[in-house]
Parts: C-alpha cells; structure tokens; sequence
C-alpha cells in the first residue's frame, strides 16, 4: 500500500458525537444563544475535528511549500521566476512575512523546496524533497505525470509527519511559494468547478490589464490542450497543477488522517483544498478557511468545500499568512468553549435549557 492510499485509508468522518456535546455545552454557556456568532461554530467545529468536546489548541505548523512553473515563462507573473529561490532563502533567514505572523500566532515554520527551479544547496531547516526544477508548461501540455502528482502529495504527507515527529502539535495551517502559481491554482479550479477561467482567475502578484488579458488566454489554452477530467483530482493536478499545490493538499490529507484542525490559507491553499477534496470527500470535514483572498477564484473553491473565511482582510500574499492570523480566532474559541462558566456553575436563573436569562 503506498503512503498515500495508508494516508487516505486513515482519514474517518469527523467526531459528531463530540460536535454534539459541544453544541450541548454551548446552549448552556453563560451567554445568549449565538452571541458569539463564528466562535461558537469554530468551537463546535474544532471539537468535531479532534474528538473532544471541550478542545485547546496550543502550537501549530504552517507548511510552506516551495516550487516553481514553466507557465511563468508566458508572462503571467510581475515577477521574475528567480523570486521564488530568494523568497525560500528569506523563509530560512526568518525575514518573511510568514516568519513574523507564524511567530506572533505561535506556529513554527516548515519550509519544503518540492521543485525550486534553482539549487538552493543543502541550507538548515529546509526540507529537500524537490520532483524537479519546475514544472512544465501548462499551455503547452501536462505540468507533470501523473506519477509526479503521486510523489507531490506524499510530499507533503512526509512533510506533515516529520513535523509530527519532532513532537505532536494541534494546529496546521498550509502555505506556498511559487512565482506563477496563481494560474495553474485558477485553472484547478476553473476544472473543478466548472466556472469559465475569467471567472476565476485573478491579478496574482498585480500584473496590469494586458497581464491580466494574456493570464486569462493561457489558463483557456492550458484546459483546452490538456482537458483535465474534473472525476479525476489526481489528472487534474497532473495536468494544470503545481508540486507545491499538490504538497498542500498532501498536508490537508496528513492532518485529516491525524485528526488536527487545518487552516486553509488564500486561492492557492484553497485550490489545493480541492484537490484534497476530490481524494478524500470528507476531508473538507477537518479544514478551516483562514481567511477571505481578494483572488475572486477562491470564493468559488470555498463554495465548493462548503467553507466560510474566518477573516477578511484584504489579503492576497499567500505562504500561511491569513492562515496562521486566523488561528488567534480559533484558539480564542476554544478558550471561550472552555473557561466560560455554564448557567448552572455560574448559578445564573431564568435560563431553561440553555436560553438566555
């Protein structure tokens, strides 16, 4: 058996017993009945997801996930392809955005090259697991085999265990890096959903109109020569995919199958997630989205896998950074789940079955 039908084996529905208590718990909390709005569904959703009614939530792992397309070389990108390598070398230094939310929401920092164009040599803490230097060009053909695509998951399967490891943590929160990526992400989903490409592709890194025009042509010529089967993810990814999409969603997998909550970062997560979702129907079940992109593609994933953001802020960087920002609200969930005195502890009348007094 490989690691990723063990790993697909692995993942059981989520908890509704717990979920249950949970909800049964919150009716009886010192509050007005949905008072609290997200953070109750977060607290009954994360009880679901880990199997315990009353859930805490202590330090998280982002996962970033590195890798650079060929696609990048039809313009489709404000930056050139070489951003990619000098992004994963700042990860290392500690110099990156993702570095100071990670540190500031109590996640460590996992940074894996799945296909850098560039040798980045042998640097402490980065994971080696790269396919190749690149994938290929969707426009002009598969980004990869359909062997590739494997290998891509397990990746991230590997990545997320590792991490597990060095000691168990409660959080996982999946990130990238990958000049370009935005487009195979939006071709995923255009395949997935069914939406035509305009819909669903966005200005990435900020390209101009012009970019935005040629952006949308080669996502349409990338379905048309490819023709991925929407029935298969994994001929999807192989077609109009990328190794860090797919070594995300290979995370997504490790964590359902080890019952730890994992926030869905922005489009690229999010396109991930889908992949995900087709391998494993109720792997959406242990996910969370982190947060809202202003990639207009990412509302149609999110739709998909019955997803609502937990923030909205106007975000578009990627490597986990509106994932891990989300965390605070999910472990202040958890907080509030668990230390709120119930109507009867706190000895407050008037409140028949749980309802406000």
């Amino acid at each position: 058996m490989s690691l990723l039908e063990a790993t697909l084996g692995g993942i059981a529905p989520a908890d509704a017993g717990a979920a249950a208590s949970a909800r049964s718990r919150q009716a009886r909390l010192t509050k007005p009945p949905g008072s609290l709005g997200v953070l109750e569904e977060l607290a009954v959703r994360i009880a679901g997801i880990t199997g315990n009614p009353v859930p805490t939530l202590g330090i998280g792992v982002v996962f970033v996930m590195a890798a650079d397309h060929g696609v990048a070389a039809e313009g489709v990108s404000a930056y050139p392809r070489e951003v990619t390598a000098a992004m994963v070398r700042n990860f290392l230094a500690g110099g990156a955005a993702i570095n100071a939310l990670a540190d500031f929401a109590g996640f460590r920092v996992s940074v894996t090259d799945c296909g850098v164009a560039s040798d980045l040599g042998t640097p402490p803490g980065l994971r080696i697991r790269k396919s190749r230097p690149g994938t290929d060009d969707i426009s002009r053909g598969p980004a990869m085999s359909r062997a590739e695509a494997i290998r891509s998951l397990e990746t991230g399967i590997e990545a997320f265990e590792e991490e597990w490891s060095v000691g168990p943590f409660s959080l996982a929160a999946a990130g990238e890096m990958g000049i370009g990526n935005t487009t195979p992400s939006a071709a995923i989903v255009a395949a997935l959903t069914g939406k035509p490409p305009r819909e669903v592709t966005g200005r990435g890194t900020g390209v101009d109109e012009r970019g935005f025009e040629r952006k949308v042509a080669v996502v349409e010529r990338a379905l048309a020569v490819n023709r991925p089967d929407p029935s298969d993810p994994l001929d999807v990814l192989a077609k109009v995919g990328g190794f860090e999409i797919g070594a995300m969603a290979g995370v997504m997998l490790a964590a359902a199958a080890r019952r730890v909550p994992v926030l869905v970062d922005g489009f690229i997560s999010s396109a991930a997630a889908l992949i995900a979702r087709g391998l494993c129907p109720r792997a959406p079940e242990y996910m969370i989205a982190g947060h809202r992109s202003v990639e207009p593609g990412q509302a149609e994933a999110l739709r998909l896998l019955g997803l609502v953001p937990v923030l909205d802020l106007g975000m578009r960087l990627g490597e986990g950074t509106g994932a891990v920002l989300a965390a605070a609200v999910c472990r202040a969930a958890c907080a509030a789940h668990a230390r709120m005195a119930t109507f009867e502890e706190a000895r407050v009348p008037g409140a028949p079955e749980g309802g406000a007094p």
